[in-house]
């Protein structure tokens, strides 16, 4: 039997790029309408690499959210080889920083800050795990030698893997996962590992980076991988185990970042997000398991309550816009254009 209502807790998002100014006050919208709460991701320019920059973004954010938009962000450090030590206790003791973010320099939009030698930041994860205050990790290498569809997996066993080691009590989450490697890692590590998945790469396998020539709006760092890695993160998400969880990675670029000869890497997905997720689970016929990806694995990993108020979606098509609004441009959504199978009800 078809199902034409899904009454689920209202969803977090537990990766999430909101960008700053008016991009921010462009797509923050599509967020709150859909989520109590974000996990958003500390990439600026200059990146946000103390709790005082934090709590700035944080107002932002705020300001910038539509009237009566009942929306939390949670906040994020960037980890650069300059972090200080006492800067995890302070963020330990905000209240308004929850994790902070680990990119390797010069892997994806905006981390040309990162970190290069993670052996030079060990003082400072050792006061995130002295304070317990949770890593989250852009698993990839930027190893030229290493192929780009490889990245991830040597992450796993050159990095985390001695990561897990030497920092057994850290609570870590390997981001937007993409391969049946980080499924199997996550699958047989301790309760404080964890990974969030994204709606493209649970609906997408990189043949969609050629789908009527080279489509630039699928481009995303981590890249699409092969359908068998995809059906590896489907049956993660819908297994109902606890450690895998809802973060959209959603990343707005105006149009002409995207459609460049060098563009920018990033899907956004927050236009439909929960709804895009609700396809994917309907198509591995586990519908009565989005509630626990989307609204309580992550909430109890970060020691949240879980939300209280309820999301309900019904089976009404719409179709996507050409392009949303974003600053002085445009932003293609994912599916633009096309048909969606899911509508929030409103009120």
């Amino acid at each position: 039997m078809t199902t034409a209502r899904i009454d689920i807790i209202r969803p977090d998002d537990w990766h999430l790029h909101l960008r700053d100014g008016a991009a921010l006050a462009s797509v923050v919208a599509h967020t709150a309408r859909r989520f109590a709460r974000a996990i958003v991701m500390p990439n600026l320019k200059p990146p946000v690499t103390t709790v005082a920059l934090a709590e700035d973004y944080r107002q932002r954010i705020a300001a910038s959210l539509p009237a009566g938009a009942r929306f939390q962000p949670l906040m994020t450090l960037y980890l650069t080889e300059a972090t200080p030590a006492a800067e995890i206790e302070r963020a330990k003791a905000s209240g308004s920083v929850v994790a902070v973010k680990y990119y390797p320099a010069g892997a994806t939009t905006n981390s040309q800050d990162g970190v290069r030698d993670l052996a030079r930041v060990y003082h400072v994860i050792e006061a995130m795990e002295k304070h317990d205050l949770p890593l989250l990790l852009h698993g990839e290498v930027t190893d030229p030698a290493v192929d780009i569809f490889d990245r991830e997996r040597v992450f796993i066993e050159r990095h985390l893997i001695p990561l897990q080691a030497r920092f057994p009590g850290l609570r870590m989450v390997l981001e937007h996962i993409t391969t049946r490697d980080a499924v199997a890692f996550v699958s047989q590590a301790p309760a404080q590992v964890a990974a969030t998945i994204t709606a493209h790469h649970l609906l997408l396998n990189r043949n969609a980076l050629f789908e009527g020539g080279v489509n630039p709006h699928y481009y995303c760092a981590p890249i699409l991988k092969r359908e068998t890695h995809r059906a590896a993160l489907l049956q993660a998400a819908t297994s109902g185990d606890p450690r895998f969880f809802l973060g959209t990675d959603s990343a707005p670029h105006v149009r002409e970042s995207k459609e460049s000869a060098c563009g920018c890497a990033g899907v956004y997905t927050a236009h439909a997000a929960i709804e895009l997720y609700a396809e994917a689970f309907e198509q591995a016929g586990r519908l009565d398991r989005l509630e626990a990806f989307a609204s309580i694995h992550g909430a109890d990993f970060y020691r949240l309550p879980r939300n209280r108020e309820r999301l309900v979606l019904e089976r009404t098509p719409w179709t996507v816009p050409a392009e949303y609004p974003l600053a002085q441009g445009s932003c293609v959504p994912m599916r633009a254009g096309k048909s969606m199978a899911w509508s929030i009800v409103d009120g």
